[in-house]
């Protein structure tokens, strides 16, 4: 069995990364091709399957190398069936993904909601550093969470646990959400989020400064100019991140409370801003924690980038599929 490969699909809204990897954990190969949501996303599947039996003939290597398919997918899922419940992205609802995949594919197929397998890859190969209980923020397009206790993950009675996102943070006059809620964490600390308070901020503002001056050249900013001009010292990016980073330090207090976990770790394109965002974050965490979970449970940055989906995809078949 050592010489079998895994193969990691995480499906993403503009693209979908696959990669073949060892039992070990390492990448061997991996690519990605654009996802194709059209009539609903039926082509996903055929997709897949096609750039899996490409890639295996542009390697020389026959279907029997592969031991299985992990796959991440948005949205919550039904663990016994491989059912997707929503990708309200893709236009999938009540979705047999694991089926279907199966039929397309010819291999065994397990499939968990994206989130979780960024949280597992992290856990196997990266910021978890094998901690069996952590819980993974994913600061994106949107905020996801990934709660693993005592190595598994916690999916809750209808694939919904871990919706960290959807955490109230703002319980009057928060922002709508896309989830159908108003003042969700994500309203607040995904990178859609911050541009919006900083717009806010610098329409209802006079204050100048590294941000303003961005904001006046392009007529609008980015989460990533918000950081920026923060760690070049400016005052009012810094009253916006110290916004953010209270949301997010009191939001990860409060489920740190009741999971106690070994780590949290944050991952997602808004975890680039590294020390920048994690200090306050820290702050905070540390002023809303309870005192022993505050000393015991270590924040850190994911180290596994985009690779995190993949590698916790690869992890699904290790233990789900070929229990090597």
């Amino acid at each position: 069995m050592q010489e079998k490969w895994l193969v990691g699909v995480d499906l993403g809204g503009t693209t979908i990364k696959l990669a073949f990897i060892s039992v070990y954990g390492e990448i061997l190969h991996k690519w990605e091709i654009p996802t194709n949501i059209s009539e609903k996303g039926k082509y996903i599947t055929v997709d897949i399957a096609k750039a899996i039996d490409e890639k295996l003939q542009e390697l020389g290597e026959q279907k029997s190398k592969l031991a299985g398919l992990g796959m991440g997918a948005p949205g919550p899922v039904h663990m016994a069936t491989g059912l997707i419940y929503e990708a309200i992205n893709l236009g999938w609802k009540d979705y047999p993904l694991k089926d279907l995949l199966e039929v397309e594919t010819g291999l065994p197929v397990v499939v968990d909601n994206d989130a979780n397998i960024a949280a597992i890859g992290e856990m196997w190969k990266g910021a978890g550093e094998g901690a069996k209980d952590i819980v993974c923020v994913t600061l994106g397009t949107g905020v996801g969470g990934g709660v693993i206790a005592n190595g598994e993950v916690v999916h809750g009675v209808s694939g919904a646990g871990g919706e960290i996102g959807h955490i109230t943070v703002l319980p009057e006059g928060g922002a709508p959400c896309n989830c159908g809620k108003t003042g969700c964490l994500e309203t607040v600390a995904s990178a859609t989020g911050i541009v919006r308070l900083a717009t806010e901020a610098l329409q209802n503002s006079k204050e100048e400064g590294e941000l303003r001056n961005r904001w006046n050249e392009a007529g609008t900013v980015t989460a990533k100019d918000v950081f920026d001009a923060a760690r070049n010292g400016d005052a009012f990016a810094q009253s916006i991140l110290d916004r953010v980073a209270f949301y997010l330090g009191l939001t990860i207090a409060n489920f740190s409370n009741a999971l106690n976990p070994e780590k949290v770790v944050i991952g997602g394109g808004v975890s680039k801003a590294g020390d920048v965002l994690l200090q306050p974050v820290q702050k905070y965490f540390e002023k809303y924690a309870f005192p022993r979970v505050a000393k015991s449970t270590k924040l850190a940055i994911a180290t596994l980038g985009n690779d995190a989906g993949v590698i916790g995809g690869a992890w699904l078949v290790k233990t789900k599929i070929a229990k090597l």
